[in-house]
């Protein structure tokens, strides 16, 4: 509509300033575009992810937590049950591609807790149906890098997501970390061999092997590395945030952990 107002002008003269800027404009719109849309739609998870947390870490540090502002995750209550594979420490066998269907139809979870203070979690209140383990893998967040068994959550989603085949969104989670990219360069090697597995006997045969093989396991990590790795996620000292928090919601306060803490001053009182 803007193009025929111009050629409607009065005694069919046109300015040249009037043709010049039409014909830029139309140029213009012809150039390929170098950049894609700013209002370009977010990146979605194939499936349903959701985590139950008890505060038992920093908040701020917390990957499950920073999943959660970034809409990738979902948080739940502790009364709240889910039912899809459930990763957590009373599972009795290994997550694998026979939990695949499952996690399609009804999503993967994680219980956030610290195995030092698993007394402390309510998991008979945890209503899931199919809680699972994860096998042997190396940490690489910068609190717990170089350790076994040390995961943090989006480790463990991730690890559990590559596991069933869906690396896809293992990768679009630890994206979200300038340190997820050093998780999957750990443990590529294992990895590798955990995904050829059809089930969890299979995961635990593989595991067993793996570290019958390895002549020196280490519980702590280098020095240097650790340092770089923490240097990479921005670290300057206890007290910083994760870089990536820009633009992100504020953090709400932890309601299953408010409700740890009413329920114990209540036994304190009825003693």
């Amino acid at each position: 509509m803007g193009y025929g107002k111009h050629n409607r002008s009065k005694g069919g003269n046109s300015s040249r300033g009037q043709t010049s800027r039409t014909d830029l404009g139309r140029e213009d719109e012809s150039l390929p575009l170098d950049q894609e849309p700013e209002d370009e739609a977010p990146a979605v998870p194939k499936v349903q992810l959701a985590m139950w947390d008890f505060g038992q870490c920093d908040a701020k540090r917390c990957t499950g937590r920073k999943l959660a502002r970034f809409n990738l995750l979902k948080e739940l209550r502790v009364n709240t049950g889910f039912g899809g594979v459930v990763l957590s420490p009373v599972g009795r066998q290994c997550v694998s591609r026979e939990d695949y269907d499952l996690i399609k139809r009804k999503g993967l979870a994680v219980v956030d807790c610290s195995w030092a203070r698993l007394t402390d979690v309510p998991f008979a209140k945890l209503r899931c149906t199919a809680p699972r383990l994860l096998p042997w893998l190396v940490a690489a967040n910068p609190v717990n890098y170089g350790r076994p068994c040390e995961l943090s959550c989006v480790e463990a989603l991730s690890a559990a997501l590559i596991l069933c085949g869906e690396e896809e969104t293992a990768e679009l989670l630890l994206g979200k970390f300038k340190w997820g990219h050093a998780f999957l360069s750990l443990n590529k090697d294992i990895l590798k061999e955990y995904s050829k597995c059809q089930n969890s006997a299979e995961i635990i045969s593989v595991q067993n092997s793996w570290l019958t093989q390895q002549t020196q396991i280490p519980k702590q990590p280098p020095p240097a590395l650790k340092e770089h790795v923490k240097k990479d996620d921005g670290e300057s000292g206890d007290e910083s945030e994760d870089d990536d928090d820009d633009g992100l919601p504020p953090l709400e306060r932890n309601m299953n952990h408010i409700k740890l803490e009413d329920s114990e001053e209540e036994d304190d009182n009825s003693e």
